[in-house]
């Protein structure tokens, strides 16, 4: 399909605009996947809060130029798919759903990924999919914030058990 230059800086736009505020990105080889498959991942990231987009590669150098995500250029070879974590309550999101879909389809092979300016190749996934989201991360903020208080309870219980053991005897 022939895209009119009109509709390739469009799509550059778009791009462009969805990195600039994206938090981090993924790149995966996508060939090989059916319509409905390609469909179930794009309803999957529309539920996820990620921004995904099959771009050809030329488009998606010229978008990531002055992002974070320029480190990408050199692995956009082949068919591409783009996906950005846009939701700043989940960083993570784009490599988890790339993560959890390629577990499914053996056909979605993930090529490397970007966050804050670095680049993780394929083997390294799992670093941005493990990032907790909003409320994972506040969950385990406050169980560490709450562990001396408990600890400290419990011994002033300690203590006070103790006393009284010795006053009764």
């Amino acid at each position: 399909m022939t895209l009119r230059l009109e509709d390739k800086k469009e799509i550059v736009a778009a791009v462009s605009e969805a990195a600039s505020g994206a938090f981090s990105a993924v790149v995966a080889d996508y060939r090989g996947l059916t319509v409905g498959q390609m469909t179930n991942l794009r309803t999957k990231a529309r539920q996820s809060g990620v921004y995904v987009r099959v771009i050809r590669n030329t488009l998606a150098r010229r978008a990531l130029e002055g992002t974070p995500f320029a480190v990408l250029n050199d692995t956009l070879t082949g068919p591409s798919i783009v996906a950005f974590s846009i939701d700043e309550n989940d960083m993570g999101a784009a490599a988890r759903l790339f993560k959890d879909f390629a577990k499914d389809n053996n056909k979605l092979v993930i090529k490397s990924a970007a966050f804050d300016g670095k680049l993780y190749g394929a083997d390294q996934i799992d670093i941005l999919a493990n990032l907790p989201n909003l409320h994972t991360a506040l969950t385990m903020l406050a169980s560490v914030l709450q562990a001396p208080v408990s600890k400290f309870g419990r011994l002033l219980t300690a203590l006070k058990e103790k006393n009284e053991e010795q006053q009764a005897a």
